[in-house]
Parts: C-alpha cells; sequence; structure tokens
C-alpha cells in the first residue's frame, strides 16, 4: 500500500494512538506502515556510523568503545525508490557479561520486526556472522552483506572473498566515515525487497471504484470527542485513494443513515464491539466486516486467525488464553481487550477462566501453557513482526486468533463477515 499521509498522530487520554486534528503533517507516515531495516553487526564494526551515514543525520551515538549502542535506536527516513522506511540500529551481537546477554536479547528481539537486514561483516572469523545470517534466513529475511571501514583497508579483496566464501554472498565495501558506498545499498535494498512488498491493501478486492461503503464509527473512550483511531484513518484514506463513496456513522444513527441512501453499501465497515448490532441492521445486499478483521488480513494471517477462532468453543473453566495488544495503555472501563473481550469469554467457558493480558512488546517465548491467543489489529506493529508471533504460536502449536474474529465467532456471525489476505481469500 502506497503511503497514506494523515494528521498528526498522538497519545490520546488512555495512551492509544489516536487522530489529531491539529499540526497537520501530511507527509508523516506511521512507524508499522514503513520498510524495517535492521543493522546487525559485533561491536565496533561501524553500525552506528552506517546508520548516521545512511539517514544523514546523528542518529545513534558513535564511538570507539565498543558497546557503545546500549538498545536498539530507529529513525524514520524517506528514500528514493523504496519510501517510507525505519532504519534500526542494534546493539552488536558479540557482547559479554551479563548486561551484554540482554543486549544481545534486544538485538534478537528486533530481528522479529525486520523486513530487510544489513549484516555488517569483518575480516576475520566469520562464524558469528554465519550463526547469525542462518538466523536471519530461517526467518526469511532478505540479507544485504556489507564490509564498512573501505576507507582505512588497503586490500579488502581477501576479506570480500572470505566473506563471500564463509556466507555464500559477496559484501558490499563501503565507508560509513566517507560515506562511499550508500547508493549501492541502497540498489540492494531495492533489490532484496519481496515482490509483493507494499502491495498490501487494507480493504483488498472487497471495493472498487464507484462502491459505496459505510463506517460505523465508535464514540466511546478509546475515541474520544474529536479522535479517530489509527485503523479507521487508514481504512478511510484508502478508501478514498481506491475512489469509492465514503459514508460514516455512528452506530446508533445505523438506521437513520440506511434510510438516506438511494441504494445498499456494497461494505459496511464497523467497530467489533457492535458486530451483532449492525449485523440485526444491514441490508441483506452488503457485505460486514470489521476494522479489527481488516487489519488482521492486512497485517497478519487471517485463515489462520479463523482456525484459531474454533478453539474458543473447546475453552473450559480450566483454560488459560493469553490477549496481546499492540499498544500500551491504562485499563478502561469500557477497554475492548480487558474487559469486554474477556467478559464475553468467561460468559462462554466459565467465570473462572484465567485470562493472561499483555501488551506492547512483552510477548512470552513459551505459549505452551495457553489453549488460545487472541491479538488486537496490531495497527501500531509491522505485518513482519505480526507474522513472527504468528509462527511463534503455530510452531508451538497454540491456536492465535484475532480481536475481530473472535468477537464475530463470540456474536455467532464469522461465517457472515467478509475479509481478505493477501491471496485475496473471503469467507
Amino acid at each position: 500500500m502506497r503511503p497514506i499521509p494523515y494528521t498528526h498522530i498522538c497519545l490520546g487520554r488512555n495512551n492509544r494512538r489516536t487522530l489529531y486534528d491539529e499540526k497537520m503533517s501530511l507527509n508523516n507516515t506511521p512507524a508499522a506502515s514503513r520498510l524495517h531495516i535492521a543493522l546487525f553487526g559485533k561491536r565496533n564494526s561501524g553500525k552506528s556510523s552506517l546508520i548516521n551515514a545512511l539517514t544523514g543525520q546523528d542518529t545513534a551515538l558513535v564511538s570507539a568503545i565498543p558497546g557503545t549502542t546500549t538498545d536498539t535506536v530507529s529513525k524514520a527516513m524517506e528514500i528514493q525508490g523504496i519510501g517510507p522506511c525505519l532504519f534500526i540500529d542494534t546493539p552488536g551481537f558479540d557482547d559479554e557479561g551479563t548486561l551484554g546477554e540482554m543486549r544481545i536479547g534486544r538485538t534478537l528481539k528486533a530481528i522479529e520486526r525486520t523486513d530487510i537486514a544489513l549484516l555488517l561483516c569483518e575480516d576475520e572469523n566469520n562464524e558469528e556472522e554465519k550463526q547469525w545470517m542462518e538466523l536471519l534466513s530461517e526467518r526469511n529475511i532478505p540479507v544485504v552483506l556489507i564490509l564498512n571501514k573501505a576507507d582505512i583497508r588497503k586490500e579488502p579483496e581477501p576479506a570480500m572473498l572470505q566473506i563471500e566464501k564463509a556466507l555464500g554472498q559477496k559484501p558490499l565495501l563501503v565507508s560509513a566515515k566517507e560515506q562511499t558506498g550508500m547508493e549501492r545499498i541502497r540498489q540492494s535494498i531495492l533489490e532484496k525487497l519481496p515482490a509483493d512488498f507494499g502491495q498490501h491493501t487494507i480493504t483488498g478486492n472487497l471495493v472498487k471504484e464507484g462502491d459505496l461503503v459505510l463506517l460505523v464509527m465508535p464514540q466511546d473512550i478509546q475515541a474520544p470527542k474529536g479522535r479517530l483511531i489509527l485503523p479507521q484513518v487508514q481504512t478511510l484514506r484508502e478508501l478514498l485513494d481506491k475512489q469509492c463513496l465514503v459514508m460514516s456513522c455512528t452506530t446508533a444513527q445505523i438506521g437513520a443513515t440506511l434510510k438516506t441512501l438511494s441504494c445498499p453499501p456494497r461494505l459496511i465497515i464497523t467497530d467489533s464491539q457492535v458486530f451483532h448490532t449492525v449485523y440485526e441492521q444491514k441490508p441483506a445486499e452488503s457485505l460486514l466486516t470489521s476494522f479489527s478483521v481488516l487489519m488482521a488480513g492486512y497485517k497478519g494471517d487471517i485463515p489462520y486467525y479463523i482456525e484459531g477462532a474454533s478453539a474458543i468453543d473447546r475453552l473450559t473453566p480450566q483454560s488459560r488464553v493469553l490477549i496481546a495488544e499492540a499498544c500500551s495503555h491504562a485499563p478502561l472501563s469500557e477497554d475492548i481487550g480487558r474487559v469486554k473481550l474477556p467478559r464475553m469469554l468467561r460468559k462462554r467457558a466459565g467465570e473462572t477462566l484465567r485470562i493472561d493480558i499483555v501488551a506492547g512488546t512483552d510477548f512470552p517465548e513459551d505459549l505452551t501453557p495457553y489453549d488460545l491467543v487472541i491479538h488486537c489489529g496490531a495497527c501500531m506493529f509491522n505485518r513482519s513482526y505480526v507474522l513472527s508471533r504468528i509462527d511463534k504460536a503455530r510452531r508451538q502449536q497454540v491456536p492465535m486468533t484475532n480481536y475481530g474474529v473472535a468477537m464475530a465467532h463470540l456474536s455467532g456471525i464469522l461465517d457472515k463477515i467478509v475479509y481478505h489476505s493477501p491471496a485475496e481469500r473471503r469467507i
């Protein structure tokens, strides 16, 4: 999907990402919609210098002291021919000591959201680089090998041959200090881009130019007066780009809105919380889905989510469920993941059903204690990050679904809603 200009994004009263209609920033693109390019390598290999050279700014702290980068550092950029990117500088994967192990853990976590990796190599033993190359390849992450510090290498050819022999790929010779080879890196990133990168859309083939789409927008504590949540903003912008006819209303005004229309909407997109209410009032000709379900297809693997939703019927009072939110916010009286969804699940399975909630980047490595994982729409995560969590659940044979899919299942209308995935599948 092409970059979506949108107005300034800020934190709402409950710390969720919301649209604020001041300080227009039309060239801004959410981090989750950017290509994530992460730099990996040993301490003092020049990762921070290289990210500064690539971004043209002092994005990362540079020092001759090994281990200067103690946490991941991100910088959003626009690169010609590539578009919106997010560069991620990581701690060296050869760090030592207790703190070093923690830093390496942060580097490993960065892999989960990496679309393309820049792996900096040294001209010595490449065993560690080889291990990380294999780790990245296992996750199907394209890798660009780089031999930095060309400005101090009198004869780089032997080192380049050694790296190519050890890792099976010829490295790019660059100098972050003199900013040479930056164009070669850009070209290599373009060559490594997955063929379908940027082709995913939120609404897929559900609508086309001229179709009428009705958006049912919630007005509650999570979308207070004057604000819209990010998935609604992104969906609305895409529909306008597709030249669709778009109309919006609140849940209470569905009936009145439908009466004003000369023909039924092609598609109705609602908040998952009111699935049943909207379904009861929608015209028979209109397709129905939710913002969360659309985000599931845009960011995740919705056929897997559909399959995972069946695990809800197998929950018992002794079962254990994990609810995962992409953004961190304080619990609210109307909160979907912390209040409404748990209430619906306990009504179905029993009041003693155990429900754990994690937010942000907190996500257990071991999912086997759980009978089901339910993830939010993940508007704050990029697709690679969401797919890494899905892959973790799949490998551990733990069912996983999504807020919207789970609510549709609990409402008994999962077979009545539509969705799309990269393969343009539909219920």
